[in-house]
């Protein structure tokens, strides 16, 4: 059966980490997978497709190293998926007064046993983190850039994973159809 996914590329447009939209597009579509969209420029994917969610994350990070040199982690949903994530979202209050400040981390095999403690050791100024059915919930009081928690939690301690603020959680929800 054929539904929606939601791709999440990890560091994307980072670090020298290139890959176009269009580019990801068309080699959505050369790969078969049906109406490929892209938001902004951070490694935003929806397509639809009926191949099994594993399976997808495998071809697209297969595709990405032989198309773009790029070795990343790509993390698929589906809206059923999506739509928990919203709704398990812990800080909603915070995510519907500062939707930028409220992100939800995806990640690609679970949070790491020990991390949750770990990060939440790293809060200062009204910070909080949560860990809800395999995500990873921040929130940032004063914003992302002025926190030291995404510069101290990285995969080696978290898990891999990729986060998106609420803004952008919303409307990928809104791309596949929630």
């Amino acid at each position: 059966m054929t539904q929606h996914r939601i791709i999440l590329f990890r560091g994307m447009n980072t670090g020298g980490v290139r890959a176009p939209v269009g580019e990801q597009r068309a080699m959505a579509e050369e790969m078969g997978l049906k109406n490929p969209r892209t938001l902004q420029a951070s490694g935003n994917l929806v397509v639809e497709t009926g191949m099994a969610t594993a399976a997808l994350e495998q071809a697209i990070e297969t595709e990405m190293a032989r198309r773009f040199d790029l070795k990343i982690a790509a993390m698929a949903r589906t809206p059923d998926q999506w739509a928990k994530l919203i709704a398990a979202n812990p800080f909603p209050k915070e995510a519907e007064a500062h939707p930028a400040k409220v992100v939800a981390m995806v990640m690609k095999d679970g949070i790491k046993p020990g991390a949750l403690d770990a990060v939440q050791a790293l809060c200062r100024d009204g910070e909080d983190v949560q860990a809800v059915d395999g995500v990873l919930y921040f929130w940032f009081l004063n914003g992302q850039g002025s926190s030291e928690i995404f510069k101290k939690a990285t995969p080696k301690m978290l898990g891999m994973g990729t986060g998106r603020n609420w803004n952008t959680v919303l409307k990928l929800g809104e791309m596949a159809g929630l």
